[in-house]
């Protein structure tokens, strides 16, 4: 790789990390019962697919720090501050590390590379989610279904804390990832 196309990969990755954080300490406003939704998982997806597994790995890590530092994962920090720190940031490094390799895997296909790392993004980012539910915040949880009248964790875990935040967060990654791909290779094209 010449040192001009490096210098412009990490400029645009820098780009990415910038849009990751303020999408990140903005999205946290638009809420869904407890959480927000997680409009951040666009651009790791875009950036693994443009940049490399790599740039998903870091632009996850980048989302993981973001989430800690807007005080979105503030209710879990006050049960298990490490297992707080260990969820979110796993859970952002491998969504995004995941998606570009799902993307790499199936690039000689691009729409159905993006569309693929877009739909394994955020079940990746949720699964980690709920693996750290069950780890490190399992009682409170409990708790918490319970005061909200769910008969169990499981559904309150499912149903209250992933249900309709896991769906927008599919439903926008899936639509607009491909979108801003193409636009993307439109714009390298020329």
């Amino acid at each position: 790789m010449r040192n001009h196309d490096r210098v412009r990969n990490m400029v645009g990755i820098g780009i990415f990390t910038a849009i990751v954080i303020v999408l990140q300490l903005l999205g946290s406003f638009i809420r869904f019962g407890m959480f927000s939704i997680s409009l951040v998982l666009i651009p790791i997806v875009v950036g693994a697919a443009v940049y490399g597994w790599g740039a998903g790995l870091w632009l996850g890590i980048a989302f993981g720090a973001a989430v800690l530092i807007s005080g979105d994962a503030s209710a879990f920090m006050a049960v298990s501050p490490l297992g707080t720190v260990w969820t979110v940031m796993a859970k952002g490094a491998l969504a995004g590390l995941v998606s570009g390799c799902v993307y790499h895997l199936l690039q000689k296909r691009r729409t159905l590379a993006v569309t693929a790392a877009a739909v394994v993004c955020p079940i990746v980012n949720t699964g980690i989610f709920l693996l750290g539910c069950q780890f490190f915040f399992l009682d409170t949880i409990r708790a918490w279904g319970a005061e909200l009248g769910f008969a169990d964790v499981g559904s309150y875990m499912i149903f209250g804390l992933v249900g309709a935040n896991f769906l927008a967060e599919m439903a926008v990654n899936v639509v607009l990832s491909p979108v801003i791909v193409r636009l993307i290779s439109l714009g390298k094209k020329k």
